[in-house]
């Protein structure tokens, strides 16, 4: 436990303070707390009102609308020390699109916007969500289907919207709709336009999908028809939301490798600690190599996804380009985390498979990188063509 507590110390003094406040709030939401949301789900409001209270929710957000100014790598940090401090996915996805989820409202969006939108995320009162998948688009985000109409002072937006988490609690949504038809625009990544604006439920149905963990966050299938968004809602110019949602998925791929980095060494500080406390045949099964050597090499695993993933922040921040390091971030650290979930279960033999122990339920939340927000394959693709020469191929 030493060992893998020993990770931190290659933090500066500065984020080293705030892992360790963003971990003294954890420990009010112990693994209970979290098996408890995993059984029965429901949002996890305590802890996103605790994190919102200690002023934790604007981490990203500039200090002129409430915020701490600071950047992506110290956003890791906290997203990182969150997942690890047992709270896994569920508890980083409750805070999550207030990380990155405005950043195109930060810097695309007016004066008068980021007055009025960015205040009420920061203090926890609007909870929001992230509205861009659609049934049968996956990845092609220029094909979205979903229509926003020009109607006076408002557009009339209607379609559907997949795998959106956090839907049927949010007060806000981010989403991205098409206000020129594709077959009317010289580049298909033209004619998408991005707004925030109320989550109006009188013409919104949200159809929660059950799915394998997680279940404190909720996942939807949403269905928009004839939803009436003000003008003054669309952030920057019409057409251009495809270049501001880019702007973001950098950033939120760093902090979900941050995130699988934390559910990793979460779930391999319990496995380090049931080798040292369970005996089999009169000694402890730590003292096996069978059981050592796969956890000192997902140690090693997981450090060397954290340095990518830490290169990633910093080159974010510096405003270089980081689309190839921030897939390559969220591809290991996503692997890495897997792969210490696994071994956790089999460390534990078969109470690894009872929830009882968390390592199962870290296990079910461990796929979650791996799918989202890109997959491996997609990433694998970028980095062949981008760093390796080769011809694209999708």
């Amino acid at each position: 436990m030493s060992q893998i507590a020993s990770t931190a110390s290659n933090l500066s003094p500065e984020h080293r303070e705030i892992r360790e406040a963003i971990l003294k709030i954890c420990e009010r939401f112990d693994a209970d707390y979290w098996l408890e949301k995993d059984k029965h789900g429901g949002f996890p409001t305590e802890f996103h009102q605790a994190l919102a209270q200690d002023g934790w929710l604007g981490i990203c957000i500039p200090e002129a609308y409430g915020g701490s100014g600071l950047g992506i790598t110290e956003a890791t940090v906290m997203m990182q020390a969150i997942a690890e401090s047992g709270a896994g996915m569920s508890g980083a996805s409750a805070v999550h699109m207030n990380i990155f989820g405005l950043n195109p409202v930060v810097v695309f969006g007016t004066e008068e916007q980021k007055h009025r939108m960015l205040p009420p995320l920061i203090a926890g009162k609007d909870r929001t969500c992230f509205m861009v998948t659609e049934p049968n688009t996956g990845l092609n985000t220029t094909q979205l289907k979903t229509r926003a109409v020009r109607d006076g002072d408002h557009y009339v937006l209607s379609g559907v919207k997949t795998f959106i988490s956090t839907a049927s609690i949010a007060e806000k949504m981010l989403i991205l709709a098409r206000t020129t038809p594709l077959e009317e625009v010289k580049n298909k990544t033209e004619g998408l336009s991005l707004f925030y604006t109320d989550f109006d439920r009188s013409c919104i149905e949200v159809h929660e999908i059950d799915k394998m963990g997680r279940k404190a966050i909720d996942t939807n299938q949403v269905f928009i028809d004839g939803l009436r968004v003000p003008v003054a809602d669309r952030i920057g110019e019409e057409g251009k939301g495809f270049k501001y949602i880019l702007h973001g998925m950098n950033a939120e791929r760093i902090l979900v490798a941050g995130e699988a980095v934390g559910l990793g060494r979460a779930a391999l500080a319990r496995a380090s600690q049931y080798a040292l406390e369970r005996e089999v045949f009169n000694r402890p099964i730590g003292k096996n190599q069978a059981i050592q050597h796969p956890l000192a090499k997902n140690w090693m695993e997981l450090e060397a996804a954290n340095l990518m993933t830490f290169h990633a922040a910093a080159k974010f921040d510096r405003n270089e380009e980081c689309g190839v390091e921030a897939g390559a971030a969220k591809y290991l650290g996503a692997e890495a985390g897997y792969s210490a979930c696994e071994t956790a279960v089999m460390t534990h033999g078969g109470y690894g498979y009872a929830k009882e122990y968390h390592v199962e339920r870290y296990m079910r939340e461990a796929m979650i990188p791996r799918i989202a927000p890109v997959s491996r394959e997609m990433i694998l693709c970028f980095i062949a063509e981008k760093v390796l020469g080769m011809p694209k191929s999708y």
